[in-house]
Parts: C-alpha cells; structure tokens; sequence
C-alpha cells in the first residue's frame, strides 16, 4: 500500500474530528467552590488582539482538499478548520471566497469555483453555501469571518475548465488581460473596477461577514519579459484630456478602487471592516536598511502608506514574511515602519509567514513564530496578526500549535474600530438556571451583539472563560464556580456593561 503524506493524514484527522464532533455548547472547566460573599474586584477589560489565519481555496491550498470533493466531506473539512481554529484559541478566519472572479458561494453576479465543484460554474452536488456555512460555524464559536476577495485576477495557471458563460472573461471578454499564464481584468478600465466592486457589494448586502478583505494582486507581479498591455485604456483616458504619465494614472486608477470600495462598503454597512494585505515593504530603502524587495509602489502601482494614511482602509495587514535575523528584509525594522505609517490610529495586524517559521531553517530560529507574535505585542497597541495559511496550523508541534495555545491561553477579542461606531450594546439579560448536568449562564437573543464573553473570577482571580456567539445562549459551569460576569461585544468591538451574576 502506498504510504500517506503528513498532509493527508492530517486532512483525515480533522475531517474525523469535525464528525465526532456534537452539536456546539460552550462549556468552562471546573472552577473552585464558591466562598463566602466577601467583595470582590470587578473583572477587568477584556484581552484584546486579533488571531487570525487566511483559509486559501486558491489551487486548494487550504480548503477544499481537492476540486469535486462531494458536499458531505467539504462541509466536515470546513467545520474541522473552525474547530481547530477555536481550538488553538484563534478568532478570526480570512476566507477565500473569489480567488479569480469566480464564488465560493452562490452568486448571480460570478459561477461557481471550479476549486470547490471541480468545473467552473458547476453548482455544488448539493443545495449548500460555504460562505454562509462558515459565516455561522465561526460566529457560534466566537470567531469572525472576513470574506477574501482577488480584486483583479481572473485566470489562475492552476485553473482547468473554460470560462463559464457568466463569467468576466466571457461575458466582458475586452476587459480582461492576458499576463503569461494569467488573466487579469484591467484596471484601468472602469468597467472592471463596477464589476469587482459590485460582487464585494453583493456578498457585503447578503451575508453577515465581518469584514472584506484584498489580497496584494492588484497589478500583477513583475515577470521577465513581460508587459501589462493596458494600450487601450490608457490610450483613451489621454483622449480624454487626461495628463498623467501611466504609472501615475495606473497608481490613481488602484487608489480610486481602494477609496471607491471603502466608502461603499460602509454606506451599506457600516461596521463591516474593509482589510488589506499588501506586499510587506512600501519600497526597496524605505525605511532604511530594506535594501531588497518587489518595488509595490512602482510595479503594483499600490501606494499603500497614503491608503493607511488616509483612513481607506480598518486594518492593514501587511505581509512579513521574513524573519526577524533576515537583515535586508528586517522584520522588526518593516514592522515598526508600518507601525509609524499609523497616524490615524486604525490597525496594523501583519501578515506572518507560519509555514516558513515552523520549518526552523536559518535564517528562522527555533522561537521565531513566538518571537514575531511577542514583538507585534510589545509594539501594538491593538495587536493582531494573520497566519499564512491554515494547513501551517493542523500540525500538532511544540513550536507550532503548542506554541499558540500557549501563547492564546486567554481567550481574545478583536481590538475596537472606535471610527466605525462607539455605541456599545445593551448588557446581556443573562440569568443562572440550574441543569441535569449543573448550572448554566443563560441569556436571550442579544440582536444587538456579535458575541457574549463569559468571565469567571476563581481562586487566582478573573479570566475570560469563553467568547461565543450571542445566538449560543448558554455556557455551561460547574457546580464550583465563586462568580460569573457576562458582557456583550458589538459589532465594531465595543464593550457592553458587565452583568455580574
């Protein structure tokens, strides 16, 4: 028999637990008896960072585990990825769900991926929505859902089956670009530009997701030899009158799209959070002693500082993917640079290359996941980060997952988005209810909430003991518990009251 990779067994072990697993309760573990009614302090603010992973379905890097997979073992492999994510005590997921103008969900606007059903524009074998389906499997758990989206890219070396009839290339044929072995929609024409943000739109109006998130694929990577042909666009906006040279009018159509995108994300709703995920260094030199890297400002025509500094985007998450001892690409000196970048105080959560870090090959350390999440700690004031990519997660080593679950030994929520709105919601109405298995924190539907956190104070003091989704509606305890507090967290973050039970 031939023997299987780590990868695959690994695939089969989530794929397994997410079968065995039973239907969701939050539960605490046993906490001391209950003394005497002496005062206590109150419990104290809760931890805040953002935990995140990127769920590629791009090649199926992450999910699915191969294209045609029937709906029955998608479905478990997705609900393994937000077990294990809760688990290691992550709170967040970043879903792939347009990796090149196509939907891992059910969209009038692009046909199915061929990455989930295995030809593009095939319905699932069943009536199911991924998007919708991971949206309120992570909610449950208390975990966010930001909904991945590739501006631009509309063909893939790794995609297989023709373009579908409602797809861009088919039915916008003379906005699509041929790039080597990729197919991208032009930019610079403004068709393309309402195309994409018409589809983030759709998915901002139909589904509860907690932010929208681009990728770095804007203009395409440098390659030998190769130009982007975008004659016809350019040709007609100097037709027009217009007198920027091409790289100014390429960075001035990408900068319309980020700011476009941001005020229309908001006017639908806002508190959904619009997210980016640049290439990690602004230019080759800046700052000072970065002396190597893709040049984004000159070839993917992103100026991505003045997005940070303007206020078009929540978060940033700029992609470090270097290690800390890796000089000419320093990850301390790019992220303090971000860092500084910051001066309208919105968040920086970078981007860590997890799967580089846990193979430990110089120029990495033995520590350097913990060493890079410390460093965001000690520099952020609202820390977070996002691992590159999940499957660097499924592994159980000591400097991987060992290392999280340390490092995630408290429960987190996501630091606030204070300019999306400061009103925090009501406290929960939440009561304790005796049960055949012991005592329950209880409470209604809480519609103006995301999430309902649960604090226990115990022999040492307060903790945060879980973090769930308001439709949960109770979290079991033991007959031990000394006092409970419950507070409710909106969907820009803010804090509610604490109820103290």
């Amino acid at each position: 028999m031939a023997s299987r990779s780590p990868s695959f067994c690994a695939l089969l072990l989530l794929v397994w637990l997410a079968a065995c697993t039973e239907p969701y309760v939050a539960r605490l573990g046993d906490l001391p008896p209950r003394t005497g009614a002496a005062p206590a302090p109150p419990p104290p603010p809760l931890l805040r960072e953002f935990r995140a992973a990127w769920v590629a379905t791009v090649a199926n890097i992450d999910w699915p585990s191969r294209r045609g997979l029937p709906t029955a073992l998608a479905r478990a492999e997705l609900d393994a990825i937000v077990a294990r994510a809760a688990d290691l005590g992550l709170n967040a997921l970043v879903f792939q769900v347009r990796p090149a103008a196509d939907a891992l969900y059910r969209s009038a606007h692009e046909p199915w991926s061929e990455w989930l059903t295995g030809a593009q524009g095939r319905p699932p074998d069943e009536d199911w929505d991924p998007l919708e389906h991971a949206i309120d499997a992570c909610h449950r758990r208390g975990l966010e859902l930001h909904a991945w989206f590739n501006p631009f890219r509309a063909g893939h070396p790794d995609g297989r089956s023709p373009p579908a009839a409602n797809h861009v290339r088919s039915r916008l044929p003379n906005v699509c670009v041929k790039f080597g072995e990729y197919v991208w929609l032009d930019p610079g024409d403004a068709r393309a530009q309402q195309w994409s943000q018409d589809v983030i739109l759709d998915v901002v109006r139909r589904y509860d997701v907690d932010g929208v998130h681009l990728d770095d694929y804007f203009y395409p990577y440098p390659e030998r030899g190769l130009k982007f042909d975008d004659a016809r666009t350019f040709e007609a906006y100097q037709k027009g009158g217009g007198e920027l040279a091409l790289d100014d009018w390429r960075r001035a159509r990408i900068d319309d799209f980020v700011h476009g995108l941001y005020d229309a994300v908001h006017r639908e709703k806002a508190w959904v959070e619009v997210g980016i995920s640049p290439f990690g260094i602004a230019r080759p030199g800046v700052p000072r002693g970065i002396k190597a890297g893709v040049d984004q400002y000159a070839d993917l025509y992103a100026d991505v500082p003045r997005w940070l500094r303007t206020g078009w985007v929540d978060y940033l998450a700029p992609q470090l993917y270097w290690p800390i001892d890796q000089k000419p690409q320093s990850f301390p000196v790019l992220l303090a640079y971000w860092l500084d970048e910051n001066v309208r105080f919105r968040n920086v959560w970078p981007g860590l290359n997890t799967n580089r870090c846990l193979e430990q090959k110089p120029p990495c350390r033995r520590t350097e996941l913990t060493d890079q999440i410390e460093l965001i700690r000690g520099k952020n004031q609202g820390p977070g980060h996002i691992h590159f990519s999940f499957k660097a997660l499924t592994r159980e080593l000591p400097h991987g997952a060992g290392a999280l679950r340390r490092l995630y030994a408290e429960p987190a929520v996501a630091p606030p988005s204070p300019w999306l709105g400061t009103a925090a919601p009501p406290p929960p109405t939440a009561r304790l209810e005796r049960q055949s298995r012991g005592v329950a924190v209880v409470w209604p539907p809480q519609p103006a909430a995301r999430f309902i956190a649960v604090q226990v104070r115990d022999a040492i003091g307060w903790r945060t003991a879980r973090i769930v989704g308001q439709e949960v509606g109770r979290c079991e305890l033991p007959d031990g518990y000394r006092e409970v507090a419950v507070s409710a967290i909106g969907r820009t973050g803010v804090q509610s009251v604490v109820a103290r039970l």
